[in-house]
C-alpha cells in the first residue's frame, strides 16, 4: 500500500470516529432530555355534595285582577262625563249621568197609578163587607156578591201590579247613573258628552281594571312539569311548605321587582299549540309599577336537592355528538373519560345527575394539556383560592 492510500483510509477512520461520537453524544443527549422531562400538571377538585336550591326562571305577561266594562242598562242621551280618564275610581262611583227625565216620568206616572188604585180599595172593600152580611138575610143575591168580590180581587191585583211598574220605573231610574262595577284603573272613554247610548249596547263606554293586586301569567312546557313531579315522587327534591308557593319577579330591564307573588294555581288544560299550561301569580302592586300587558321574568322555587353535585362549567368537554363529559384523575393518577348527564346551568356550574361520584378528582385545569390514560400530576384545588393561583403556590413549593 502506497503512502497517498494510508493516509486516505487514516482520515476516512478519523472522520467515521467523529461522527459516531456525535451520534452517541446527540443519543446521550436526547436520553437526558427523555429521563428530565416533567409529568403534565393538572388542578383537580374533589367531586363533593351540597344542598342547592333549585329554580326556574321562566317567561310572563302581566294581567289585571279584574276587568269590568262598562256598558249602559237603560238607553238615553249622556249628559255628562264624570271622571277623569286614567284616574282611580271606587266600586259604586258614577260615571256617566243619562238624561233622567223621561224615566222621572215613568216613575211619577207609576206612582199616580197605584195612588189611584189604592184609593178605590176601601170603598170596594166595605162593599163586599155589606155584601156578605145582606147576603146571610138573602137583601142581595149571590151575583152581585161575586161581582163585588171580583171587583175587590182585580183592586188588589192592580195595586201589584202598580208597585211592580213603580219598582221598575225606579231600577231604570237609578240605571242613568252608570257606576263604577269595581273599584280600580279607568282607562279611556268611548263616547262624550251629548252621545246617544243604547240598552246592553257591544260598544263599551269604558273599561275598570283592578291592578292591586295583579296576575302574572307564566307558560310552563309539560316537559318541565313531567321532570318536576318526578323529582318530587322520588324524593331528588324537598319543597319547603313555606317557600314553596313564592315567586320573585324580574322586570323588563332586569330590575329585580321588590315585593314576592304567590303561586296561585297550575292550570290543567294544555296549550296544544306550545305543549306548556299556565302557571298563575299573583304580585302586590301597590303603586301601581306593573301595568297588563307588560312582559316579565318570574324566578319559581322547585325546592331543595340536598345531595346536589355542582362542577365548574370550564370542566365539560363535548363529544363529536356534543354530549357531555368530564376528565377525572383515577387512583393510579392517571387520566380517564366520564360521560356525563347535566341538569341545568347555575351560576358558573353545572348540575350533574350521573356520571360523577363523591370523592373524585374532576380535572378543570389543564385539559389541553393530557389525553385519556396519560399519568399527570394532581394539584387539588383549594376551596376560596383561584385554581391557577393555587397550582403556582403547589409548583413553587415543589422547586
Amino acid at each position: 500500500m502506497n503512502k497517498r492510500n494510508k493516509n486516505k483510509m487514516q482520515i476516512t477512520i478519523i472522520f467515521i470516529g467523529v461522527v459516531m461520537s456525535g451520534v452517541f453524544l446527540l443519543a446521550g443527549c436526547k436520553g437526558k432530555q427523555q429521563m428530565t422531562m416533567p409529568m403534565p400538571e393538572v388542578v383537580a377538585i374533589k367531586v363533593h355534595t351540597q344542598p342547592v336550591v333549585l329554580k326556574t326562571e321562566l317567561p310572563g305577561r302581566t294581567s289585571a285582577y279584574r276587568i269590568a266594562d262598562v256598558r249602559p242598562q237603560v238607553s238615553g242621551i249622556i249628559q255628562k262625563r264624570l271622571f277623569t280618564e286614567g284616574s282611580d275610581v271606587n266600586e259604586g262611583q258614577v260615571l256617566y249621568q243619562i238624561d233622567p227625565a223621561p224615566f222621572q216620568a215613568a216613575v211619577n206616572n207609576a206612582k199616580a197609578s197605584l195612588t189611584r188604585a189604592e184609593a178605590s180599595l176601601p170603598s170596594v172593600k166595605s162593599r163586599v163587607e155589606r155584601y156578605k152580611e145582606l147576603l146571610v138575610d138573602k137583601a142581595v143575591s149571590q151575583q152581585e156578591f161575586d161581582d163585588a168580590t171580583s171587583s175587590l180581587n182585580q183592586i188588589e191585583a192592580e195595586i201589584q201590579y202598580y208597585k211592580a211598574m213603580l219598582d221598575t220605573a225606579n231600577i231604570n231610574l237609578g240605571y242613568t247613573k252608570i257606576t263604577a262595577p269595581i273599584s280600580g284603573r279607568i282607562g279611556m272613554s268611548s263616547i262624550t258628552d251629548g252621545a246617544m247610548v243604547t240598552a246592553y249596547q257591544q260598544v263599551v263606554l269604558a273599561t275598570v281594571q283592578q291592578l292591586n293586586p295583579i296576575y302574572v301569567d307564566v307558560p310552563q312546557s309539560t316537559s318541565e312539569m313531567l321532570r318536576l313531579n318526578r323529582h318530587l315522587k322520588t324524593g331528588m327534591l324537598d319543597q319547603n311548605e313555606a317557600s314553596k308557593n313564592t315567586v320573585k319577579l324580574f322586570l323588563e330591564d332586569g330590575t329585580p321587582y321588590p315585593l314576592a307573588g304567590t303561586l296561585q294555581f297550575r292550570d290543567i288544560t294544555v296549550d296544544p299549540t306550545t305543549a306548556s299550561v299556565i302557571l298563575r301569580v299573583v304580585f302586590p302592586n301597590p303603586e301601581g309599577e306593573l301595568l297588563p300587558g307588560m312582559f316579565m321574568r318570574a324566578v319559581i322555587e322547585e325546592g331543595v336537592q340536598e345531595k346536589a353535585i355542582l362542577i365548574p362549567q370550564q370542566a365539560i368537554l363535548r363529544d363529536v355528538k356534543g354530549n357531555p363529559m368530564a376528565y377525572v384523575v383515577n387512583e393510579d393518577k392517571e387520566v380517564e373519560i366520564r360521560m356525563l348527564n347535566l341538569d341545568r346551568a347555575i351560576g358558573n356550574q353545572w348540575l350533574v345527575t350521573s356520571g360523577l361520584e363523591v370523592g373524585d378528582r374532576l380535572v378543570i385545569e389543564g385539559i389541553q394539556k393530557v389525553r385519556p390514560g396519560a399519568a399527570v400530576k394532581v394539584v387539588i384545588y383549594k376551596n376560596g383560592k383561584d385554581a391557577k393561583s393555587a397550582a403556582q403556590n403547589q409548583m413553587s413549593g415543589s422547586k
